[in-house]
Formats: structure tokens, C-alpha cells, sequence
């Protein structure tokens, strides 16, 4: 994560910022009549963003539209439209703003403009962007069904599980980052892919548990369909919110995780009103909010206290021992991946 180190250039764009900011009356700020068009995560994210952030936004004198879609949508809706894109910001962890950054799709930000910025640990301090949560992923099980698995090795290996597993293709990060670490048990590296391949060759009641979506599983996952199915922590909050029995198991191999950042889109039209909800995502007001159930993100303000339910989770101080992918070599293989993952599952 040393992309987010913060530099002594922007504190002093920090110092500059707030001086700025004070200074602009509020009514010309609201009088601009902005709205942000925000591209986020559906589901668990695009409720709290919503509920959470539209408030805050409104309050800075600003409007905000949420508009639900996946990272690997996002990047393709913004590059079939260069120089006039469909949102203001995207919401995408480093796998996707690599991509982003190689086809010029978004800029770096001026820090100046967000009063919270100082409230961020300097690793989480991106020069295109800050990073709103960590989202660590791992394995959802319902403990009334299956017995607590130790891990992916497990998945395959333990009959209790036959027929009970749902998967995703290459297109989710959840479901790569699981793929990259199955690499390394079952082949040579997290890049040996065609030993996933095999894996699921070998195991043909795994392909029957191929939906398109995590949010597709997690409605299998409330109506009884599957048992198990590779999760970030917000997956749990949300199904335990429900009143589900879900449980979350970090792998005995380790868990991945991946850094959730906003980023600003090239030629964004509402840029007052970006920063704004940029400026909303990072303060102590939201993050305070956004780390109860249902969402319990882990917060990245470092004014915000974790609770009980996070810490379980993971703590600051293991996050520096979390399963961070090297996404430059995942997104020079994902095309192929994808491609080939498409073929084994359609048979």
C-alpha cells in the first residue's frame, strides 16, 4: 500500500485547503446546485453510502446520486465514454485503478480540498484518491449446516461441504482473491491457475455452484440453496443483520484483503460536489455510522474507535499481516482467466 503514503506537500496543501474551504461562503457553495454522480458497490455499500453520505453531502451544500455498479462495470461504462464520463467518482480497489490509471481514466486528487484529509492514516492517503475501508475477505459458512472450515483446502477435501460451496467468476475481486490463494495450496503460485482449473475439473459438484454475483450467493446463501461461499466481512454484517446464522472464517492460510478506494474521475462535471462526497466518506461523522451493522466497514479515519464485531474481524495492528494481492500480475492474466473459468463452468 505504499501508493498511499501521505508527503510534507500535502500537508501543506492540507493547511492551504482548510484556509480555502473556511473561506468559501456556504451559500455560494449551495448555490452551485451540484450533484455528484457517485459509482459504487450495489447492495450492502450502495444502502449505507446512500443513507450515510447523501446527508453529509447535502449538508456540505451539495447533492448526491448513487449509482450502484460493480468495479469492472464502472471501468467499462468510463472507458466507452472518454472525455464525458457517466460518473464523478468510482469506487475500486488497486486491481482496478491500475486499469484506470493505464488508460487515463482518472486523476490525482488535490488533498487540500478535504478537510478530513488529515484524518487518515498516511497509508490510506492516495495520491489518486483516498481509501475508505479495507475490506477483508475470507469464508462464509452457516454453522447449522456445515462444520467451521479451516480453510479453502478444506472446501475440496472434507465430503461435509459436497454440493454446499458457491463460487463466482474472475470478474468479482472477492472471488480472484480466493483464486490466487488456492493457486498457491493446490499449485505452484498465485498464478497457477490451471491448477484451480483442475481443482474444479476434478470436483465437478464445485461447478454447480457458479453464480454470477456475490449478491446472487447471498441470497442463495438466505434461502438455505448453499452453505458456503468466499465473503468479505460487510457480507457476514449484512446476513447477520437479517437474523441468518452466518459466521465468518478467516483461511488458516491467511486472509485477503484489499484497500476500497474513491477515486475522480477525468473530466468529471461536478467536481465541487465530488470532493464533497469524497470529503463525506472520510469523516469521523460517516465512518462513526458505517462501522455498526449492516455494513460494519472498517473504518480508515483514525479518529474512529473499531467496535467488538470489527476487531474479531481484524485489528489495526493485523492489518499489516492481511493477504494483499499482487494485482498487476492478476490483471495482466484476468482476461484469460475469466475466458477460460467461462468455458470450465458453461462445460
Amino acid at each position: 500500500m505504499n501508493d498511499f503514503k501521505m508527503t510534507r506537500r500535502h500537508f501543506g496543501l492540507l493547511a492551504a485547503g482548510v484556509a480555502a474551504a473556511s473561506a468559501m461562503p456556504f451559500a455560494a457553495r449551495a448555490a452551485a446546485g451540484e450533484t455528484a454522480i457517485a459509482a459504487t458497490f450495489p447492495g450492502n455499500w450502495e444502502d449505507g453510502y446512500r443513507s450515510v453520505l447523501g446527508p453529509l453531502v447535502k449538508e456540505a451544500g451539495y447533492g448526491l446520486t448513487i449509482a450502484p455498479s460493480m468495479a469492472q462495470d464502472q471501468l467499462a461504462k468510463v472507458m466507452a465514454s472518454p472525455g464525458n464520463p457517466p460518473y464523478d467518482t468510482l469506487l475500486m480497489s488497486p486491481g482496478q485503478m491500475a486499469v484506470a490509471i493505464e488508460n487515463d481514466i482518472i486523476q490525482k486528487i488535490d488533498p487540500s480540498r478535504l478537510k478530513n484529509w488529515g484524518m487518515l492514516d498516511p497509508a490510506f492517503q492516495g495520491e489518486y484518491g483516498p481509501t475508505v475501508t479495507i475490506e477483508v475477505n475470507g469464508i462464509a459458512y452457516n454453522p447449522d449446516l456445515v462444520p467451521r472450515p479451516k480453510g479453502y483446502r478444506d472446501l475440496f477435501e472434507n465430503p461435509a461441504y459436497s454440493g454446499l460451496v458457491s463460487w463466482t467468476g474472475f470478474g468479482s475481486n472477492t472471488a480472484v482473491m480466493a483464486y490466487t490463494e488456492m493457486a498457491k495450496i493446490f499449485g505452484s503460485g498465485p498464478n497457477d491457475m490451471d491448477a484451480v482449473f483442475k481443482l474444479f475439473k476434478d470436483h465437478p459438484e464445485h461447478l454447480k455452484g457458479v453464480v454470477d454475483s456475490t449478491n446472487h450467493q447471498m441470497t442463495l446463501f438466505q434461502q438455505g440453496e448453499i452453505a458456503v461461499f468466499m465473503c468479505s466481512t460487510g457480507n457476514v454484517a449484512r446476513l447477520k443483520s437479517m437474523g441468518l446464522k452466518a459466521e465468518y472464517v478467516a483461511p488458516e492460510t491467511g486472509a485477503p484483503a484489499a484497500p476500497v478506494n474513491i477515486h475522480l474521475t477525468k473530466g468529471a462535471k461536478n467536481l465541487d460536489a465530488a470532493y464533497a462526497y469524497m470529503d463525506a466518506a472520510i469523516s469521523k461523522a460517516a465512518q462513526d455510522k458505517l462501522k455498526l451493522p449492516p455494513t460494519e466497514m472498517f473504518p480508515t479515519n483514525k479518529d474512529v474507535a473499531l467496535t467488538p464485531e470489527i476487531e474479531a474481524y481484524v485489528t489495526r495492528e493485523q492489518l499489516g499481516n492481511m493477504v494483499y494481492p499482487d494485482w498487476v500480475a492478476i490483471n495482466k492474466n484476468r482476461a484469460d482467466w475469466i475466458r477460460q473459468f467461462d468455458a470450465l463452468v458453461a462445460g
